[in-house]
């Protein structure tokens, strides 16, 4: 029961590499050393564990026995010393998503997730467009119109958009919201050009002539845009619930375009030895899945 770790852990080492000196580079020691914890070994146990030659060893029949006991139990003491000092320290989790979806459905949320897990750091990158995408971080939020062939893909949620405006032009309009098409400025994300004719056509509107179409790079800039009153903007809905609860914005017709657009979770990598990632995994899941 006195025996040593160290000297246990230089004897496998040795035993896997038939050498002292590979050993000890594995081990950040010296040859000598190695040699001396092992030699007390062999003391200890009254057995020789190494056939030592000029330049080379190799195992006896009492060291393999010993080695092929041994080793299953160093391995495990090992895992079990690295998983308990992994919970020291701090796990870092990186993300990349749309602003919009970080300002309006993660960041109102993640308080729940940062309080119950103190030792995970998380990077958020946002960007504007999927061309800014980047595959260096752990996990991406994606909206696309059909699902994405990288990595392991979980689906969130679908989109529809509905024509929305602030209270001053719900006012001056919702009574002939046909006539405003054609007088107030129809406000867009650029990445959908023609989504206001998509929505002419499900709505069943002939003669849609826009006097005015106005294209905005980020949704959360298109949805401002309506708010303060350039005009009638396309929303996303449920992503933008909170503008209609709290009444930045009011939905201009009952005429929502339902889109095959949806949001999915992109895992980039595989994540079997990082426990915390899967943990964020579920719980993202968990939490905006239900917005379906």
């Amino acid at each position: 029961m006195q025996t040593p770790i160290r000297g246990l852990r230089s004897f496998c080492f040795a035993a896997r590499t038939l050498s002292f000196k590979d050993a000890a580079n594995q081990l950040y020691l010296t040859p000598s050393a190695v040699s001396h914890q092992i030699k007390q070994l062999e003391e200890q146990l009254g057995i020789e564990l190494f056939e030592r030659q000029t330049r080379s060893i190799r195992l006896t029949a009492a060291g393999k026995n010993f080695y092929d006991s041994v080793s299953p139990l160093i391995k495990a003491l090992e895992k079990t010393i690295n998983e308990f000092s992994q919970l020291q320290e701090n796990i870092t989790i990186s993300i990349t998503l749309p602003e919009f979806f970080a300002s309006e459905l993660l960041m109102p949320k993640l308080s729940e997730w940062t309080a119950d897990h103190p030792n995970t750091n998380l990077q958020l990158n946002t960007l504007k467009t999927r061309k800014e995408l980047t595959k260096q971080s752990d996990l991406s939020i994606v909206l696309s119109s059909s699902k994405p062939h990288e990595g392991v893909v979980h689906e969130l949620f679908s989109l529809s958009y509905t024509p929305a405006c602030n209270k001053e032009n719900w006012q001056a309009w919702h009574k002939n919201p046909f006539q405003a098409l054609n007088e107030v400025p129809l406000i867009l994300h650029k990445a959908r050009p023609w989504a206001w004719h998509q929505w002419a056509e499900h709505a069943g509107i002939e003669d849609f002539a826009p006097k005015q179409i106005i294209q905005v790079d980020s949704m959360f800039g298109v949805a401002r845009a309506a708010q303060q009153g350039m005009g009638i903007a396309l929303i996303p809905l449920p992503i933008s619930q909170t503008w209609f609860e709290e009444q930045w914005l009011f939905n201009f017709t009952d005429m929502p375009l339902k889109t095959k657009d949806k949001y999915y979770l992109v895992q980039h990598e595989p994540s079997e030895t990082n426990a915390q990632l899967e943990l964020f995994i579920k719980w993202m899941i968990d939490t905006f899945k239900h917005l379906k």
